[in-house]
Parts: C-alpha cells; sequence; structure tokens
C-alpha cells in the first residue's frame, strides 16, 4: 500500500512539473484563440496515456478518465484556465452526448438494460440458469455454453456483450466462474468474433473506410490474416480444455473455486438476485424467445437503416448501415415485444414491466458514464491531431521496410487503440494510410496490412480500460472493470506476441494458407509452455 501512494504522489508530481513547465517550454503566451502549440505531434497522446496510467495505479476508473480529459483540455488550449474549461464542456462532454451516434448508443444500452431487468423479474434468467444447471455439468461445459453463444451473436461486439452476459452470468455464477474470467469470455468472443465475420457492424465500419476498392471484398480476403481475432479464438478454447489459468486471471479462478467469484472488496451488482422474484411463473422460453426477437429486431433495424427496404441487397444494407440508430430500433421493438409477451403470459403485470425500466437504466449508468468519460476523451486526443500525428508517422516510414510494414502496422494500431480506448478510430486512421501506400504496388501486401490494422485495433482495444468495447464487458459480466482489464491484459500480450511473429512471417510469405497453420502451432506451444512454466490448474 505504502509502495502503491508514493507513485500515486510521484506520477501528480510528475504531472505538475510538466504541467508547469511546458507552458514555459512550448507554448506562446496569450495563446486561447490559437490553435493548440502540440498539434499533430507526440503530446496529443498524453491525455490518455495519463488516463490510463491513473487507472491502473489508483484502480479508480472514473477520476482517471476526467483528469486525463482535463490534461487534453489544458494542452488544446495552451494552458489557458477559461479556453480549457470550455473545452472540457462544449468540445468534450457535451459535444459527445449530443451526438446522435454516441446518444443511440446510449439509448440501445438502456432498452437493453430494461430488457435484461424484465427478464430477471420475469424469472427467465432463472428458469434458463435452472435448465443450464440440468445439462451443463461442469465449468468447462458452462465457458464453452458462453463462448458458442458468443460466436453465435456475431452482429454486433455491444449488443454480443450485454447479451451473453445477461443470458450466462447465472450459469457461470452457478458453476463458480469467476467474474473475471466470464468477463474475459465475453469480451474474447465480441471484438475479435465480430472482426472476422462478413456480416457484422463492424464489417460495415472497414469497408466504409476503404476508398477506390470493394471493401466488403476486401474485408473478406483479410480474414485469415487477421491473427490476433483467430489466435485470441484458439488461446481461449485450448487454454479451457487444458483447464489452466495464468497471470492474475488464476488468483481469480482459485479464489472462485473456493467459492469467492469477485476476488476484491467490492461487489459490482452484488444485490441484483435478491431484487428478482424468488417465486415466478418464468420458463425458460421467456429468456429465449426475447433474446431471439432482440436478436431479429436489431438485424432488421440495421438493415433498415442501410436501405434494405429501398431495394438495396442485404449486403449492400448492411455494409451501409447505422449501427447505432439500428441498435436503438431493433432493441426498442424487442422490448416492445418481451413486454406483450409477459403480459400474455401473465407472468408480469403492466405496472412490474413499467418499473423494470427505471431498473434497467440505473444498471446501465455506471457503463454510461464511463463510456462518456471514454468518448470525451477521445475527443481530446481528436482535437489535439492525434490522427495527423499517427498518420504522418504511418506515411514517412512505409518505403524502408515493406516486408516488415505489417507487423509495425500491427503495432501502431495496437498502440493507437489502447490509448485512445477505439477500434474503429483506429481503423479510420489507418486502413485510408494502407490503401493509399500499397494500392498500385502490392494488393496481397495490402490485403495483410489491412488486416494488420483491424488485428491491431482489436488488440489495443482488449488491453485499454478506456475501451468501450472493455467496458461493456465489464458490464455484461457485472465485474469490477479494473479486475476485467488486469486480468486480460497477460492473455492480450500473449496472443499480440504470437501475432506480430506472425505478421513478421506473412509480410515474406504473403500466402495466408502457409502463415495462418504456423501462426496456431506457435499459438498452441506457447499456451501449453505457459501451462507447464507459470501456469495452474483449475478444476
Amino acid at each position: 500500500m505504502g509502495n502503491n501512494k508514493r507513485r500515486i504522489i510521484a506520477f501528480f508530481a510528475m504531472c505538475a512539473v510538466l504541467c508547469t513547465a511546458l507552458p514555459t517550454i512550448v507554448f506562446a503566451a496569450d495563446a486561447s484563440e490559437a490553435a493548440p502549440a502540440v498539434f499533430a505531434t507526440a503530446w496529443s497522446l498524453l491525455p490518455p496515456l495519463v488516463a490510463i496510467a491513473l487507472a491502473l495505479i489508483t484502480k479508480e476508473v472514473y477520476s482517471s478518465l476526467f483528469v486525463g480529459i482535463v490534461v487534453g483540455a489544458l494542452l488544446y488550449s495552451n494552458f489557458q484556465f477559461e479556453g480549457a474549461v470550455l473545452h472540457t464542456f462544449n468540445g468534450g462532454l457535451i459535444a459527445v452526448l449530443t451526438d446522435a451516434y454516441n446518444m443511440g448508443i446510449i439509448i440501445f444500452l438502456v432498452l437493453l438494460g430494461a430488457m435484461v431487468a424484465l427478464m430477471n423479474k420475469a424469472g427467465g434468467s432463472a428458469a434458463f440458469g435452472r435448465w443450464a444447471g440440468e445439462h451443463i455439468k461442469s465449468r468447462v461445459g458452462a465457458q464453452l455454453a458462453t463462448i458458442l453463444l458468443g460466436v453465435l451473436i456475431f452482429i454486433d461486439d455491444y449488443f454480443n456483450c450485454l447479451t451473453v452476459g445477461s443470458v450466462m452470468r447465472p450459469v457461470t455464477d452457478k458453476h463458480n466462474v469467476s467474474r473475471a474470467k466470464l468477463s474475459y469470455l465475453i469480451d474474447a468472443t465480441a471484438a475479435p468474433v465480430c472482426i472476422i465475420a462478413p456480416i457484422s457492424s463492424w464489417a460495415a465500419a472497414v469497408s466504409g473506410f476503404v476508398e477506390g476498392e470493394d471493401g466488403l471484398s476486401l474485408f473478406v480476403s483479410a480474414i485469415p490474416y487477421n491473427f490476433y481475432a483467430i489466435l485470441t479464438v484458439v488461446m481461449m478454447v485450448t487454454m479451457l480444455l487444458m483447464k489452466t489459468e495464468f497471470g492474475p486471471m488464476a488468483t481469480h479462478e482459485i479464489n472462485a473455486v473456493n467459492g469467492d467469484i469477485y476476488t476484491t472488496p467490492d461487489r459490482p451488482y452484488g444485490n441484483v438476485q435478491t431484487e428478482t422474484q424468488t417465486e415466478s411463473k418464468g420458463k425458460v422460453i421467456d429468456l429465449v424467445i426475447p433474446i431471439i426477437c432482440l436478436v431479429a429486431c436489431c438485424v432488421i433495424g440495421m438493415i433498415y437503416t442501410g436501405g434494405f427496404f429501398s431495394g438495396e441487397s442485404f449486403v449492400t444494407a448492411f455494409s451501409n448501415c447505422d449501427a447505432s440508430v439500428g441498435l436503438a430500433l431493433g432493441s426498442f421493438f424487442g422490448m416492445v415485444i418481451t413486454i406483450v409477451l409477459y403480459l400474455c403470459r401473465r407472468v408480469l403485470k403492466f405496472k412490474e414491466c413499467m418499473d423494470c425500466l427505471a431498473e434497467g437504466f440505473k444498471a446501465m449508468v455506471p457503463a454510461i458514464m464511463i463510456l462518456a468519460f471514454a468518448w470525451t476523451l477521445k475527443a481530446m486526443t481528436d482535437s489535439l491531431g492525434a490522427k495527423e500525428f499517427v498518420a504522418e508517422l504511418v506515411a514517412t516510414s512505409a518505403g524502408s521496410f515493406m516486408n516488415f510494414l505489417p507487423a509495425v502496422i500491427f503495432l501502431i494500431g495496437c498502440f493507437l487503440a489502447f490509448a485512445t480506448g477505439t477500434s474503429w478510430g483506429t481503423f479510420g486512421i489507418l486502413i485510408p494510410i494502407v490503401v493509399a501506400v500499397f494500392q498500385d504496388t502490392n494488393y496481397t501486401l495490402m490485403i495483410i496490412s489491412i488486416s494488420a490494422c483491424m488485428a491491431g485495433a482489436v488488440c489495443g482495444d482488449h488491453c485499454s480500460p478506456i475501451s468501450d468495447t472493455t467496458i461493456m464487458a465489464s458490464a455484461g459480466a457485472q465485474c469490477n472493470h479494473v479486475n476485467h482489464v488486469s486480468t486480460q491484459l497477460p492473455y492480450a500480450i500473449l496472443v499480440a506476441a504470437v501475432s506480430f511473429a506472425s505478421y513478421i512471417v506473412a509480410g515474406f510469405v504473403q500466402n495466408a494458407w502457409v502463415v495462418l497453420p504456423i501462426a496456431i502451432v506457435l499459438m498452441l506451444g506457447v499456451v501449453f509452455i505457459m501451462k507447464n512454466v507459470g501456469g495452474k490448474t483449475i478444476e
């Protein structure tokens, strides 16, 4: 504890020195109207790095994110007090909360939270838990079922995180699977599955960033080269079948086997089960039918926003869809169908259904707060020219080592997504650069590099405590957010190391059906070594 306090004091002292010295060294006086003096420089990445460092040191997310936002606002305003305050709110928090896309995601979260509350209140989740208890006999079975459900819900990572969490949480709790492990299983089958699924909101986003090429065809061609996504699934399943864990995750799993699924003193949503009805008419169909309707409505909502009902093909509509609006529309109609179902089956009264709306909103408040701060932090980095800095960095270094470029792009994607907390923003920065560099020279190397962009973005997204997908996985598993980040980080880094080596090979071999088997064998070998060197068997 003493060391922690000293580290925190030293960190804040360093920040204070920087804040005092930087205006003297690099800023012009009276520059409230001028562009940021640090625009498109390495300093543009300081705010997220401060937030991430503080989150890992203090184990407290809200204040860490806010400090990062303030640092960004100070840099943007050239350390002018009034400008920093205005940029924090007008250019930051208020701007992101009035953004139509962000508001659609918040509405989706609230409605999904309401649906979870409805299913719990009706007894559908409890009934599914009882059914699963009869058919799933082991911890391995519970975790494999979680993975399978995560793979099946490949449409969108937000939808995946919250749906898989609400459905499988009672099952994994019964079999003493730690909340940290559940959140890892959710996170590892969210973005990694979406990024290799041609029919997903992620495929649509990536396709939209490719100009002058058939985006969807490039996406499909890049799937075999997406080593991080594929190897994440390989490692997750292999470690599960081998019943081995390492790092902080092993501690959480050992404690879970002994009856403590949280490990740390705080118990996120620990009283939720006491709020649900102990006696209800709920059956498994009261969970299955709402989930199926929700999936169907979300798919229809997404293709509707892409123009499917105006004559576009299904694939084109999915490529052009607005995931935010589509998910909000789909979750609304899914909730309406659920309420009608419960009223017709008389498992809930109308007033009880309406009460669940407020309960669902309350359950999502922590996730919404973290998302709002994370979006604001991203707005800070955007206003400081982080995109331009990274674009220039990649463009100037492209010519000298073409064959190593996929591995380098993977590392840059990892770092950028880690620092900004966004995969899609990383796609938007790197993919147009890659297309411009390789479009008229080496088509295969362009595909490999695009895949490296996507893989690096997902990897950095996994590692970052300010990533929206990571936040969603914590919310879906109802796990302490810092616990999820700290237990997942060693696993993500291990896969990232194997992926980096695979991209070096791919840059020279340029054949997916040669490199992919090599990457999988290398991943299996690394897992076997970890099992025998530092792993712990969890029965």
